[in-house]
């Protein structure tokens, strides 16, 4: 039986049917248009590049990092190509109308949506997502490569190295981790010089966002902890087990039944001398034996004071799950970004808006993911990262939500 060919109403374009059904699903489009209204960027006139489809663009362009721009534009532009006449040809505006386009957008509009969409999606059946009552959550941070113009390397810095400087400006991130499901949320993004430390502490205090909250165990590698991130991280509700230095200076106040003991940290010599505005933790002391390279002596602390709610050997087995969040930088920058490539933006805004949009990728595919486990009762961990994004960069084309006023058109 003959089909007749499907058209778009009159007086409609193909950028109005973009939506990209798979970064759809996580980013729908009343979000995308809420946060343009917000921001003062959603667009006035009729474009060819509308505000709305430039921020599915960006998201995509984390998909296809090995490909142009215009090949990129190209392949969203073929998921709704069957609607036409077919011997109409798709118009795909050039890099340069692209670029204007982006810069039109700026970087704000792409930081709050991830802001507002970005949060933990564990459910209490997600498998490795919980220790007892407590969420798993890791705070940890990295670097980025970026292109290599001036403006960039003003911006963000260039790091040393044993002859002159490296290749590329960097620039530093630090977010917060869902261990079950490897979601990446709260991220801060700032220049290469800035600590990671240092950008913690502008990470974890934002307001009206749900960041650590109670409910949560936070866990840390031992060049976070200081007395002020520690009080900033504990006054969330959240409960923390943050590795520190093993020379680090901990008094034993009371040794408790499973080996762990009580003790006070202080911001500064002058306070533990005169014992004031001291912080209680718990701390844990421990050997891996017969590991390879292992340290003498790891040393956790811990807002846990009682060892009946996490008795000290499974604190100590729990921590090194901290590592989960190095599988997760693994996929954001070797296996979706690319090993060895950088990011492509030239200019400053650009880069901090490429960064967001590499960012919500990585959740809109660790988001289905995340689906398919609960649905195999599996634990995320067990699925590749690496075919997910082959399957979106495969079926993105094809992935197509069409306006509900454009359903009767269609035949």
């Amino acid at each position: 039986m003959a089909r007749t060919v499907a058209t778009l109403p009159a007086g409609t374009r193909i950028t109005d049917y973009i939506s990209l059904g798979v970064i759809a699903k996580f980013f729908p489009l009343e979000k995308v248009h809420a946060v343009l209204k917000k921001t003062g960027r959603a667009s006035m006139r009729e474009r060819d590049l509308p505000a709305h489809v430039v921020v599915y663009y960006v998201i995509a362009l984390a998909l296809y990092m090995r490909s142009s721009y215009r090949e990129v534009l190209r392949c969203l532009l073929e998921g709704v190509q069957w609607l036409l006449n077919p011997s109409l040809p798709v118009k795909v505006a050039g890099k340069s109308g692209i670029s204007q386009a982006r810069t039109r957008l700026g970087a704000e509009p792409l930081k709050q949506l991830y802001e507002a969409v970005v949060t933990p999606i564990a459910e209490r059946d997600t498998k490795g997502a919980w220790y007892r009552a407590w969420r798993l959550v890791t705070l940890d941070g990295s670097t980025l490569d970026i292109a290599d113009t001036a403006e960039n390397e003003e911006e963000y810095g260039r790091p040393s190295a044993s002859r002159g400087s490296s290749a590329f400006p960097k620039l530093r991130f630090v977010g917060l981790l869902e261990n079950g499901t490897h979601v990446l949320w709260a991220a801060q993004m700032a220049p290469y010089a800035i600590a990671e430390i240092t950008l913690a502490q502008h990470t974890l205090p934002q307001s009206g966002y749900p960041l650590l909250r109670k409910g949560m165990l936070c866990l840390a590698d031992r060049f976070f902890p200081s007395y002020q991130l520690w009080q900033t991280a504990a006054k969330t509700g959240a409960d923390l087990l943050w590795r520190t230095r093993q020379n680090a200076r901990l008094e034993v106040d009371r040794r408790l039944p499973d080996g762990s003991y009580l003790s006070r940290i202080y911001a500064s010599t002058s306070d533990r001398r005169k014992q004031r505005q001291a912080i209680v933790v718990r701390a844990i002391d421990y050997r891996l034996q017969d590991v390879p390279e292992a340290e003498p002596v790891y040393r956790l602390i811990t807002t846990i004071l009682d060892p009946q709610q996490a008795p000290a050997q499974e604190l100590a087995a729990l921590y090194h799950e901290r590592w989960e969040i190095e599988t997760a930088l693994d996929e954001l920058k070797t296996h979706l970004r690319g090993a060895q490539i950088v990011l492509r933006s030239k200019t400053p805004e650009l880069v901090q808006q490429e960064f967001y949009g590499l960012l919500m990728a990585h959740f809109a595919i660790r988001g289905l993911m995340h689906e398919a486990a609960l649905q195999a009762e599996e634990d995320p961990d067990r699925l590749s990262f690496l075919h997910a994004v082959r399957v979106v960069q495969r079926r993105l084309p094809r992935w197509v939500a069409l306006p509900p006023s454009a359903q009767k058109s269609l035949s």
